[in-house]
């Protein structure tokens, strides 16, 4: 089974951006030791608690502190860019480190309309993302001297490209694709056995991939103890019922006390963020089996925002240990 690491780069309550973004380095550099095989950032605009904004740049400070784990997006919003664009930065972190970026693409803003009006400047009505990811994708490949319009660099770097998705849109895009596909289960669950068994039954073998290629994800909070763990995880628990109640912020402070949360926001919670392995190893053990026996996966990123970042480091160096010992 393989393993990786889903970060965005949480900015903790009492500190600031650069801490975050220093944090997610140290992290990618513990998470190689381990023998994780791929660190993603993913995309958020106007988020007081994410300094993952700028996901190409965090990439690439996060390739240059390490050497041999891949790095890559979980995702780019493409509907927030250029295809030419974006295949000029992956293009460009493709020729600085060769042989270890990854592109995940997402259909969504991963913002407020607000703040993608302010992205995209001009607001259309028609989906156009499955003919962007064709246009990336061509951009990456060999193309000719003498086209118009060239990716340099990015021509030629063929930069694996993935499509990510919590609904059966995303599932179906890739499996007509022939792509690789990783479904959002750490906040989103709902569709996840569906998403799987529609791109798996559909799957189409292209010059990319030959058979299905099915990533989940997972929260992940470990520890010595199942109360640490339940204790360090309350964190995300917090972030996730402020940004619901529409008042997001920094990444909090572990509590024991959580009454801030209304109940039926709780509810939404603990059902959102359900697909977790979370506890002492032996506890995340267990919970690590079933979600391998139920779902198969081909490989599960895990993501887990802990305030304390050397307890987060922590918490995936005992999710590696497990891992190769489930």
């Amino acid at each position: 089974m393989r393993i990786s690491i889903l970060d965005l780069s949480p900015i903790p309550e009492g500190g600031t951006a650069r801490d975050a973004i220093h944090n997610s380095a140290r992290l990618a550099q513990a998470a190689e030791a381990a023998g994780y095989t791929r660190f993603w950032l993913a995309e958020h605009h106007n988020m007081p608690g994410i300094a993952s904004a700028a996901t190409s740049l965090v990439i690439s400070h996060v390739a240059a502190a390490t050497s041999t784990i891949r790095v890559g997006a979980g995702g780019i919003m493409l509907p927030n860019h250029s295809p030419l664009v974006i295949a000029e930065q992956f293009g460009t972190l493709a020729t600085l480190y060769p042989g270890r970026i990854d592109l995940g693409l997402g259909r969504a803003p991963g913002t407020d309309m607000a703040t993608a009006r302010a992205l995209r400047r001009h607001m259309v009505q028609e989906d156009t993302f499955p003919n962007d990811v064709i246009e990336l994708a061509g951009y990456l490949s060999t193309t000719a001297a003498d086209a118009p319009v060239r990716a340099i660099p990015g021509t030629g770097t063929e930069v694996p490209l993935w499509i990510l998705g919590s609904s059966l849109y995303g599932a179906q895009l890739a499996a007509y694709l022939g792509l690789p596909y990783a479904f959002a289960s750490h906040f989103a669950p709902d569709a996840l056995d569906d998403a799987l068994a529609t791109y798996r039954a559909t799957f189409q073998p292209s010059r990319f991939l030959d058979a299905p290629y099915a990533m989940m994800a997972a929260g992940a909070f470990l520890a010595e103890t199942d109360a640490e763990a339940h204790f360090l995880r309350s964190s995300q628990l917090l972030a996730f019922a402020r940004l619901r109640m529409g008042t997001p912020g920094p990444l909090p402070r572990p509590t024991s006390d959580l009454s801030e949360i209304p109940p039926h926001i709780r509810r939404q919670v603990d059902h959102a963020l359900s697909v977790s392995v979370t506890g002492s190893p032996r506890a995340a053990k267990e919970r690590l089996n079933e979600l391998v026996s139920r779902y198969a996966p081909d490989e599960i990123i895990f993501s887990g925002a802990i305030h304390d970042p050397e307890k987060r480091v922590r918490s995936f160096e005992l999710l590696a240990e497990v891992a190769e010992s489930a």
